[in-house]
This record gives structure tokens, C-alpha cells and sequence, in this order.
């Protein structure tokens, strides 16, 4: 016992010890303050490395600041191995109770579990410690797989969760971690790098692209290949380049079957089904379905995937085509999910419309295009927008350097400037 209650000590916050705190990301740590003080689970889902693990802590040093007893929080991270004695939910239980007769921590207690789909049945820990009413504790914890909430696990935990989307950075962190002003120029630069937050401490282009073939090896090796025992590992990563250099477009999985069977590859629409599930669930792609903006449904078939991150196509496959108003385009769908909002593509008849984006009684439509140097080009971008008979927000959001005039209602917003609409 002693020994895993040494180990504890380097990575909280008791004796004046601070763990690395990284970069402090304060739409996320206000957002998630916002639900302190009660016996909802806090949940942060996001792809790894994506920064999860320096919002717990940040969170906890926050709860510190605002006179917490550090002994009253216990942070711990199953991506670590010194946690590796952790296996199951009884494992847990049995250092939790170790811990609070080391420490004897009196009144409420925080608990702070790094990646905890990593301890096999921890959702019964969670849901029994989260209601206790003997000794009051609340609970944080993050995980690596978006559905890691979905069926029995959100029926057992129904109406005891709330959930957060963690994304890279943001390009308002962007420029406050580069300590650059918000212009176009820096954003060009952040389209450029990538907003995964360990690329900012690493210096040059190799370094970086290494890291993040790393981050894409891992995830599709221990979040998918072993997790759902993928028959075909190259399948999957091929999979994966061809959605990374498709993103922005219009794809169906038949559309995906026939590109591989023209490259002598046997596959199936459920294989490739499967394998784009494990992909959105690992967080590494985000699927947008098309809304039918008159009939107020969704249309199956055809969809868009984002990438959760540019650097995956800055760094991996630069030399494959991808234009920058496809970037843009998925820029503007990170931040629009950045910001709460449900989003898809809109259609009406023949006419697409890039976003249509839903949070409580707002809804927006967004056209997001490359420049706008032209009245040919402004047509082609304002049509879709203008032929919507609804009186709700629309917005053109290029790279232009100055400001067009609103036309038939129709906004005008620079891209860097996007947040402050959103």
C-alpha cells in the first residue's frame, strides 16, 4: 500500500506538489466550472493527445485556488504505467479506500480519472461513488472513445453525466499560446502548423511530423486494432488516408467500395461500415450528415467527414491534393463544434449549403469559401444562401482581407473573426 501511495504523490497536488499544467484552456475549465458543486459526472471525451489530461488538472488546480484541501483531491491517469496495478473497478476501490486512510480527507473529495475505459467495469465505480450520500464525492473523468457513454453505459448512467467534446486548439488559443495578435496572417500560420497542443513545443517540421504519425500509429493500433481485433490493419489506414484526402467532399461508403475495388482491394460496405465507425470513435474523423433544410430531416446516403486536426494532412500527406478552401471549410466546422453546435450539411433541391448549425433556439447557416474576388464567385457563394426562405442567421466566412456588405441579409465574416458570432 505504501508503495502506490508514494507513487500518487508526483502526480497530485498534495505537500505543494503542481503537476504540469500546460497552457490553461479557459473556455473548456469555465464551460465544465459551470457544472461544479453537484453529483453530475463530468465527462471529457476527445481523441488522444488532444489535451484532456491538462484540463483535469487544471480544473483540480482551480477547485485549489478556490480552497479546496489538495487532500481532498485525487487525480489519476490510466494512460501512465505506474497506474498499471489498476486493472479493474475493485482495484480502484481498493486505492481509494487505501488513500483515505493514509490521508484521512475530511468532507467532500474530487476524483480526477485520466482515461478510464482503461479499467474494465469502472462505470459501476463511477456510478456508485457519484451517488453516495454517506460521503459526499465528485467525479471528473476523460476517455479517448466517443461512445464510450453510448447504450447500457448511458442507460446506467441516464440523467448522471454531462459530457465534453475536447478539439485541438482553437485558433483564439492558437494566438495566445504563440502570443501573436488575431489577424489573417496568423491564421494562415495556424491553417499551416496544426493545432494539436504538444506540436507547439517541438521545434521543427520533422520533429513534429514524427509526433504526429505517432498519435495516428497509436490510435489506430491500441484505440481500434486491438480494441475491436480488426482482421485488416492496412485496410484501416488506408481507410483512414482516403478520408483524411477526401475530407470537405461529399463521400458515401459505396462511393468508398468502388475506390478501393479500382485499386484491386476486396472490401465490403459492412467492412468499411465498421472500420469508419472505430475511425469517428477514436475522434480522429467527424461524420456531418446532409439535412434537408424544407422537409426539417436528415437524408441518408451521401455525408462529409472532418478531420479532428489539419496536422494529420499537413503532416502525413501533404502531397496528395487538398486545396485550402477545403481546410477552411473544415476549420469552420471544428470551431462551430468548438462552440456547442450540432451541425450538418444543408441541401434544398440542387443546392448545398455548407452548415447549417443548431444549439437550443439558434440556427445559423454558414457558406465558408476560399475569397470572394468576384461578382461570378460571389453569385456562386451567396446563391445557396439566398434561395433559404427562413429568416434565421446566414453567413459567408472567406479569408478576405476586407469586410464584404451584407447582401440580401446575407452576413459577411472573416474567419479569424468567426468566434465572436458563434
Amino acid at each position: 500500500m505504501e508503495d502506490k501511495l508514494t507513487l500518487l504523490k508526483k502526480y497530485n497536488f498534495w505537500n505543494n506538489n503542481i503537476p504540469e499544467l500546460g497552457f490553461i484552456r479557459t473556455d473548456y475549465t469555465g464551460k465544465i466550472f459551470d457544472y461544479v458543486g453537484n453529483k453530475l459526472i463530468k465527462v471529457l471525451v476527445g481523441q488522444r493527445r488532444i489535451g484532456k489530461s491538462y484540463i483535469l488538472r487544471q480544473l483540480a488546480h482551480r477547485l485549489i485556488d478556490g480552497g479546496v484541501n489538495p487532500k481532498n483531491i485525487l487525480y489519476i491517469n490510466k494512460e501512465f504505467t505506474d497506474f498499471d496495478f489498476i486493472r479493474n473497478y475493485k482495484d480502484l476501490e481498493i486505492l481509494l479506500n487505501d488513500y483515505q486512510i493514509q490521508w484521512k480527507p475530511a468532507g467532500k473529495m474530487y476524483l480526477f480519472i485520466d482515461e478510464v475505459q482503461n479499467i474494465e467495469g469502472w462505470e459501476h465505480f463511477v456510478n456508485s461513488y457519484s451517488q453516495n450520500f454517506v460521503t459526499s464525492y465528485e467525479i471528473f473523468i476523460s476517455g479517448s472513445n466517443s461512445r464510450m457513454l453510448s447504450g447500457e453505459l448511458a442507460t446506467l448512467l441516464s440523467g448522471r453525466y454531462v459530457q465534453f467534446n475536447v478539439f485541438s486548439f482553437s485558433f483564439k488559443e492558437y494566438t495566445g499560446i504563440a502570443q501573436q495578435d488575431i489577424s489573417k496572417q496568423s491564421y494562415l500560420q495556424y491553417m499551416e502548423n496544426g493545432a494539436l497542443p504538444e506540436l507547439f513545443a517541438l521545434p521543427n517540421h520533422e520533429t513534429r511530423r514524427n509526433y504526429v504519425s505517432a498519435i495516428k500509429d497509436t490510435v489506430l493500433l491500441r484505440d481500434i486494432i486491438q480494441r475491436h481485433t480488426v482482421k485488416d490493419p492496412k485496410l484501416l489506414e488506408d481507410l483512414f488516408v482516403f478520408l483524411v484526402n477526401n475530407a470537405s467532399n461529399l463521400v458515401s461508403i459505396n462511393n468508398i467500395v468502388n475506390f478501393f475495388k479500382s485499386k484491386n482491394r476486396k472490401t465490403t460496405y459492412d467492412t468499411l461500415s465498421n472500420y469508419i465507425g472505430f475511425i469517428e470513435d477514436a475522434s480522429l474523423i467527424h461524420k456531418t450528415e446532409r439535412y434537408n433544410i424544407r422537409g426539417k430531416e436528415t437524408i441518408s446516403g451521401n455525408c462529409k467527414y472532418y478531420i479532428n486536426d489539419l496536422s494529420f494532412k499537413k503532416y502525413l500527406y501533404p502531397g496528395l491534393a487538398y486545396g485550402v478552401g477545403y481546410e477552411l471549410e473544415n476549420l469552420v466546422y471544428l470551431d462551430l463544434r468548438r462552440a456547442g453546435y450540432e451541425v450538418y450539411v444543408g441541401a434544398m433541391q440542387e443546392k448545398e449549403v455548407d452548415f447549417i448549425a443548431l444549439k437550443g433556439d439558434r440556427t445559423i447557416y454558414l457558406q465558408s469559401a476560399y475569397l470572394i474576388p468576384d461578382e461570378h464567385t460571389a453569385q456562386r457563394e451567396y446563391a445557396p444562401l439566398e434561395a433559404i426562405r427562413d429568416n434565421y442567421e446566414k453567413y459567408i466566412v472567406s479569408l478576405d482581407d476586407i469586410v464584404l456588405p451584407s447582401r440580401n441579409g446575407i452576413q459577411h465574416v472573416q474567419v479569424w473573426n468567426l468566434a465572436e458570432i458563434l
